[in-house]
Order: C-alpha cells, then structure tokens, then sequence
C-alpha cells in the first residue's frame, strides 16, 4: 500500500513524519507536490492506495469522489481520499479528529479537553475546509454554531466586525485562519469574561495567532481561560485517518514523541 497527501504549499508539512512515526516505516507516504488539482488526482489515481487533502484542494477533491461520508456531506469537504471497491470514497478526518477531542478526552486527567459538560457555545472563525469541518462537528455533537469570516459570501457567516461581541458570548473558539487578525488585540478585558471558562483551539500551529505573550496577558485577566494549539488537531485527525487508510491502529505516542520534537 501507498499513501501521500496533496495540497500547496505543503514542503514543510509533518504528514510524511507522522506517518513514518505511525507504521515505523511500514508504508511508504509521499508528498505530491503540484499547484494543479488535476494533475495531483491523476498521480493519486495512477500510483496512491490513498491520499489526505489539504488547502486549497478539499472542496475539489469532494467532487471527484465517488462515494461521500456522512461526515463530508456535513463539511461539504474532504481531506482523505481512499481508493476501494465500490470507488473512491471520500472522509473527513479534520471532523472526526475533532469529535474525538470533544468526546474521547473528556475525563482524562492526563490530557487537555476542550469542554466541559456546561459548554455549549462554539465561535468558529474561518470558513475553509477546516472551519466547516469544526462547524459540522460541533453541530453533529449538538452545540450552538457561529462562524466569522473575512469574506461573508453567504448570509450564515459574520463578518470580522462581529469579533469582539461573538468572543466574548462563546464558550469555545475555534480559530482557523492561517494570519492574525486585528481584531484580535482589540479584545478588552470584558470580551474575556473574567470567572468564567472560555477554551480557545487553534489550527495553525506553526505560526500561531494566539501566541505565548497573547495567551498570557489573556490568562493575566481571566485564569480560567485555556489554550489548545493546532497540534493535537493534527495528531487527532492523524490517528484517526491513517486508521482509515491502513485499518491497522497507528502508534499514537510515537506521533506525539514527532509534533513535539517541532
């Protein structure tokens, strides 16, 4: 079997490592290096068992599917492709790794959950594959949705002037754009609610908008606010889709042991 990932830019990307970690080099798993959707489907056709999909090709490679996961039809993306029987049947492990944090960490004291059994306010910011991944999951899981985007192309979506009021009512932010925003040094100390718990997810971790000096003057304010960077998103969404191409649970420590070590 042989799996890669396709996307662009995607030089620096941790899946190649990750997944080495996983199998201890069982499989082979390639970068697919290419702008042209096209061009990256056909290799994936001509020589790949399956494929994860990063931006900008998650919606593109939704519609070459021939079969669509539940979870895909909620996000309206995929990010994993697998070659089967029946076609090439499309999932979306960004839902899935999400769900296993909401639901899988909850009550183990050795790991950080998002939630707590009172949350149920979710603000995602970022309506990309990933932020309708995030929606569709908190959704499926029956927490109250509201999503923030630079461009507000349809009528469900908030514009970035809605930031500071819909940051302070959310229990849970889940922040998926790739840069800062302003708005975000324009929070006050209100908008963090001081005395009451407020969990903060970010997807990107390799330049983080929420960074250390960020996250600590927030602390300063109110303690009770927590940080979940983008790396155990990815290592959920790992695991959980590398278990998808192989059927063979991959080892999960040693995956953490390689996105700790970056």
């Amino acid at each position: 079997m042989k799996f890669g990932l396709i996307g662009h830019p995607i030089e620096h990307s941790l899946s190649p490592a990750l997944f080495k970690a996983g199998y201890g080099g069982k499989y082979p798993y390639d970068l697919i290096i290419t702008e042209d959707f096209e061009e990256a489907y056909r290799r994936f056709l001509d020589g790949y068992d399956g494929i994860n999909v990063t931006a900008p090709f998650k919606e593109l490679a939704l519609r070459h599917a021939d079969i669509i996961s539940e979870e895909c039809r909620l996000a309206g993306a995929t990010n994993l492709l697998i070659k089967t029987p029946q076609g090439i049947t499309a999932y979306n492990s960004d839902f899935r790794g999400l769900v296993a944090m909401f639901r899988g960490l909850k009550g183990d004291e050795k790991r950080t959950h998002p939630l707590s059994d009172h949350e149920k306010t979710v603000l995602i910011i970022g309506a990309g594959g990933a932020g309708k991944a995030a929606k569709a999951a908190a959704e499926a899981l029956g927490y109250e949705t509201t999503v923030i985007n630079r461009t507000q192309y349809n009528p469900e979506i908030k514009p970035l002037s809605a930031f500071r009021e819909e940051f302070r009512n959310a229990d849970i932010v889940i922040y998926n754009l790739p840069v800062r925003i302003p708005e975000i040094d324009m929070l006050t100390e209100e908008d963090l609610c001081p005395g009451k718990e407020k969990v903060i997810l970010e997807a990107n971790y390799r330049n983080p908008s929420f960074d250390n000096g960020l996250m600590q003057r927030m602390v300063n304010v109110n303690p009770l606010v927590r940080y979940i960077d983008g790396r155990e998103w990815l290592l959920q969404q790992a695991v959980t889709g590398y278990e998808l191409f192989t059927g063979e649970t991959p080892d999960s420590e040693a995956m953490k042991a390689v996105i700790k070590s970056k």
